[in-house]
């Protein structure tokens, strides 16, 4: 009875606790103060606005604003789930982001495995630079390169037409052949700029190991198997449960300037059909809102239930 009221008393009180987390702030307030400008603005940009969220139990209306609009409920959710083109983009979206995931997710790495298998540092520091400018390029700029290339007019139908007097192919205007070309523009735009993030987890492995196993007799593809690829285990682990996490949202940036009425049936991702509630016809800012919802929904659902599945099979995770 002595020892558990010893260590009873020994706890420190709340307002104690208090007082030394003050003392604590007050000796590194220059690191809190360094930090503060992010704090404030995750505060007013990423934190108040999720009061928005809101609309979707409620009838928007313009002059009484979010605060004074009505409550009514999940009536918007029964009427999202009643649209059919709701489900279809739900269809569409996963399709092209499952796409994404077998086709785009590896390409990255692979880049970054033949990049670091180059000696010569120039030469790597060149190819970092041609594969990463992409990044900075915008889908309007793709999209208008695509169009000079794939077009009606374009360079590959001016060659088919001058070389073998093909009529015109209609790349851009054909679903069949959507889905491909936003697999390839995205791998193109993208894989450079995701390969830095491999490459860094590669500097870091010991080269230590790369000598022994040269020692050894290890070809090179025995040395990415056996050392690369384990050494950055965590990093394609941590990359893809965020991807997975975004398989309901994402891509809108190109999907929409790829796509055109000829293909908006196998295009109209849940980012578009939420854009083309909002802003054609009547506007229902509380039905796109509950749309907006429940994708964060289900992001959340699959990234957590992905980072699970994952701790499981191989023990490592995005959650610990």
């Amino acid at each position: 009875m002595m020892s558990q009221a010893s260590g009873y008393m020994d706890k420190p009180d709340f307002k104690s606790r208090i007082a030394r987390t003050w003392v604590n702030i007050y000796k590194n307030r220059e690191r809190y103060i360094l930090v503060l400008p992010g704090l404030i603005w995750y505060a007013i940009f990423a934190y108040i606005p999720i009061y928005g969220l809101s609309l979707a139990f409620k009838k928007f209306i313009a002059k009484l604003g979010i605060f004074g609009s009505p409550w009514i409920g999940l009536y918007n959710f029964r009427n999202v789930f009643q649209d059919p083109a709701f489900v279809q983009s739900i269809f569409t979206t996963l399709i092209i982001n499952v796409g994404r995931l077998i086709f785009v997710f590896p390409f990255p790495i692979l880049l970054a495995l033949i990049i670091n298998e180059v000696r010569l540092n120039r030469t790597k520091k060149i190819l970092q630079s041609i594969y990463t400018f992409p990044h900075f390029l915008s889908w309007v700029i793709v999209a208008s390169v695509m169009l000079n290339i794939l077009g009606q007019k374009g360079l590959v139908n001016s060659l088919l037409v001058a070389l073998f007097n093909i009529e015109p192919i209609s790349f851009l205007g054909t679903p069949a052949y959507f889905r491909p070309l936003v697999f390839i523009t995205d791998a193109w735009k993208s894989a450079g700029w995701s390969a830095i993030i491999y490459m860094a987890a590669i500097s870091g492995i010991d080269v230590e190991q790369y000598e022994a196993a040269e020692i050894d007799g290890a070809s090179r593809l025995q040395r990415i198997w056996h050392i690369t690829l384990p050494g950055i285990k965590s990093t394609i682990v941590v990359l893809f449960i965020l991807a997975v996490g975004n398989l309901m949202s994402g891509g809108f940036d190109q999907i929409f300037n790829l796509s055109n009425p000829a293909t908006i049936k196998v295009a109209e991702i849940l980012d578009m059909y939420i854009y083309r509630i909002t802003f054609s016809g009547s506007v229902d800012f509380s039905f796109s809102s509950a749309v907006s919802l429940f994708r964060s929904v289900i992001n959340l659902l699959l990234l957590l239930t992905a980072d699970r599945i994952i701790r499981r099979v191989d023990g490592t995770g995005l959650l610990g």
